[in-house]
Formats: structure tokens, sequence, C-alpha cells
């Protein structure tokens, strides 16, 4: 029975989970407005194993979700699950991020009763990051996770979505989603609050790669960053941007 790491910093969100033969029995997140995980990520980690009565010893392997995101957050999060590995000369599992936070939303929509349309083949799921201003990373998803468009950065506009909405609804979630409720519009289009990257929703997919022995190279792996990083111009003191 595998017992899984589960690591997850793509956003403001540092979110850490053990699972044990692909259930959730440990997990510890914190959400705010500035970057903590370089911080919280080890006390987390510390916490899901005292709670559970696990040791290092008893890792099979820890899954990190590969992205997109924020720079800053997958850097560190990598960082951190490629420490553990190499300490203990373990299995990296890479987590796709768009397909984690669609399972998140199922399992909470599952628990609000009736979000989901009763015909839910006929849905489509849409993830949404962040990626300032009115840009996001999304991707869009069926029902049964298979992908209908690949992960991308968008700059979202009234037609972004207004072919597929005709025929189609389109469930809006994740951290991105709220920033674009006032520009995509329509009947078909519904918005889920409250939605955000969690190492809740790695588990499943974590648990089938590491059946299948799907692991990621510990020393070559990188994550998925979708843009290359731009770093910000440093303020001139006195003078105005």
């Amino acid at each position: 029975m595998p017992v899984l790491l589960h690591i997850e910093t793509t956003t403001r969100v540092c979110s850490v989970g053990l699972s044990k033969a692909g259930q959730l029995i440990a997990l510890r997140e914190h959400h705010s407005k500035e970057y903590s995980h370089s911080s919280l990520l080890t006390v987390f980690i510390e916490e899901v194993m005292a709670e559970t009565g696990l040791k290092p010893v008893d890792i099979s392997a820890v899954a990190v979700s590969r992205g997109p995101g924020s720079y800053t957050g997958l850097r560190i999060g990598v960082s951190a699950a490629k420490g553990f590995c190499f300490a203990r000369d373990i299995p990296l599992i890479a987590v796709d991020t768009m397909r984690a936070l669609t399972r998140t939303a199922l399992l909470r929509m599952n628990d609000l009763n009736g979000m989901i349309p009763p015909a839910a083949i006929e849905t489509l799921f849409c993830p949404m990051i962040d990626a300032r201003r009115m840009e996001v990373y999304y991707a869009l998803l069926a029902y049964d996770l298979s992908v209908v468009h690949d992960t991308r950065a968008q700059v979202v506009d009234g037609h972004t979505f207004a072919g597929l909405l005709e025929n189609k609804k389109i469930i809006f979630f994740g951290d991105g989603a709220d920033k674009c409720r006032q520009v995509i519009r329509g009947c078909n289009a519904l918005f889920v609050e409250g939605i955000l990257p969690s190492a809740r929703g790695m588990v499943q997919e974590a648990t089938e790669k590491f059946g299948r022995k799907e692991f990621a190279d510990v020393a070559y792996f990188e994550p998925f960053y979708l843009k290359d990083f731009v770093a910000g111009k440093p303020k001139v003191k006195g003078l105005s941007s």
C-alpha cells in the first residue's frame, strides 16, 4: 500500500497531504495574499507526519503539482519535493495541476449536491489559475477528465468561450475564474467559488501513476511554467513609474 506525500504550491495556497492506498489521511493548507510556502512547507510536512504517526522512511514517493502557476510557488514546491526524494532515494511523481484542480472541484461539487448539471456528459470543466491582469492559465476538460483543450495562457474577453457556450455548459472555477466573471456571459456559464488548488485533488492521479511506475526524473524534472519568468523592474526611489 503506497504512502504518498503530496505538495501543492502553484498558487498562494500552500497545501500538503498524505495518502495511503489512494485515500487522503492527513491534510494541511494555508491561503494567504503573500507567498509563505518556504516557511510553511517543512512545518506542514512535519505536522501531517506527526498526525498519522508516519516517518520519512514510510513514504513511498513524493507527488508535486507541476504547474502552470506562480513561478515562485512552483520553484519552492518542486525544490522541496526533489529534496525529499533525494534524501530518501524515492520516486518523484509529477501531477498535472489543471486535472488536480478539476478533481478538487468535482469533490467539492459532489459535497454540495446538485452543483453538477444532470447532463454532466455535455458539461465542460474549466479550471483557471490567475496569471495577472486579465490573463489566466486555463484548460477545458470533459467530465471524465479527458482533455478538450490543452492548458494555455489567455487574455480572456467576451469572445473567448462564446462559441462553446452556445451549445455546452462550462463550469468555471479557480482563482482565475473570479476576475473573468464580468466578461464571460451566458446562461451556460456557471461559476463555482472557493475552489483552489489542493493536495486533495492530487491523490487519485498520483496513486495511479505510482501503480504504473510513471515517475519523473528527480535530477532533471522542471515545472511546467508555460510562460517565461519576467522579473519586475525595481522602482527607483523618488521616481514615479
